[in-house]
């Protein structure tokens, strides 16, 4: 079933529109709706965000150290950090099929699914990728209470995977007296166990705080994605090519930052740190965030690289390197995933 989009009758598109007024109406619109200027716009304003985040992090870092960076890299890195994503996207794809037909849900064939998943990964999407996931699921659930469900369960099944590799090894970090701050590791060390058993005490009043108001409503909202990823437990085929989908995604894109760094610093880096400043400069996922994180990942990931240890010049580099390839090139299969998921309509 095709979602059907109805056109709001002040379309973005309309011409007599001033600019401004046309990328505010887009923002609002159906993803589906954006006309070619509004995704060029879009795209131009992430990539302004992302130079202007970048050249701010360089200035922190210090040009010069920067620039000798930049004469010494080791090239055959890069290519192989794009294996990593090429993995994240195709394991999204398995996470995203499984969820979405949790419970039970839509069964998605899988060029379909990499199709929206491509597309809420693109830098074009305003309000998004879990906006997009949100608009694209509508035409296959019952309800508009189911699509959100199953999107608020893709979230939270980003972080039931990333949250416990990256406690234990905040834990490990703290055992052996690591000279990283505690103030990055003890959050993870204890954030993630306490979050585990207020999970597994509200479950069970999971409706009442569903039709609550305020914050009670809020947790109900997210009890709700836990049931989801608790539906999926329930059937073993299902829940182990979500939680490998979304494990091969984490592993992917964290491989591909690793390689980044490893390209400018020319050794090895150390695991553990590496994975706790990764999950902690991604507090926000990039498919949470409005035009795929753009400026917002440039300016935290660098300093949450810096703050367990690795040099700051380096990981700006490695991160506009990372970003080259988990942005801006996958803004090909985005495009043409866009064209398809319009000419379904």
């Amino acid at each position: 079933m095709s979602r059907h989009v109805v056109r709001p009758a002040m379309s973005p598109e309309h011409p007599t529109l001033p600019l401004v007024v046309r990328l505010i109406a887009a923002v609002r619109a159906h993803h589906l709706e954006y006309g070619k200027r509004h995704v060029a716009a879009f795209i131009a304003i992430g990539a302004a965000l992302a130079c202007a985040a970048l050249a701010g992090v360089a200035w922190a870092a210090g040009f010069e150290a920067v620039g000798d960076l930049l004469t010494t890299p080791d090239w055959k890195w890069f290519p192989i950090a794009v294996t990593g994503e090429v993995a994240a996207y195709v394991g999204y794809t398995l996470a995203y099929r499984e969820v979405a037909g949790a419970d039970p849900g839509p069964k998605l064939g899988f060029r379909h699914a990499l199709s929206v998943v491509a597309v809420g990964f693109g830098v074009f999407i305003a309000r998004g990728g879990f906006a997009a996931d949100f608009e694209v699921l509508q035409g296959h659930c019952e309800s508009e209470q189911h699509a959100r469900r199953r999107v608020l369960g893709l979230g939270m099944l980003e972080y039931v995977i990333l949250a416990p590799v990256t406690c234990a090894a905040a834990c490990v970090l703290l055992v052996d007296h690591s000279r990283i701050s505690s103030g990055f590791t003890m959050p993870w060390a204890i954030g993630v166990p306490a979050g585990v058993l207020l999970a597994f005490a509200l479950m069970p009043h999971r409706k009442r705080f569903s039709t609550a108001d305020g914050w009670r409503g809020l947790l109900g909202v997210a009890l709700d994605s836990l049931a989801i990823l608790k539906a999926l437990a329930a059937r073993p085929r299902e829940g182990f090519f979500a939680a490998l989908g979304m494990a091969m995604y984490w592993a992917g894109d964290a491989f591909c930052l690793w390689a980044c760094l490893y390209g400018f610093l020319g050794k090895p880096l150390p695991l553990l740190p590496f994975i706790v400043g990764y999950a902690t400069g991604y507090a926000l996922s990039r498919r949470t965030l409005p035009l795929a994180g753009a400026g917002v990942v440039e300016a935290l990931l660098p300093f949450a690289l810096l703050w367990v240890s690795l040099p700051l010049a380096a990981g700006m580099l490695a991160v506009l390197a990372y970003r080259v390839f988990n942005l801006w090139l996958p803004l090909v299969p985005a495009a043409i995933g866009y064209r398809r998921l319009r000419a379904a309509l």
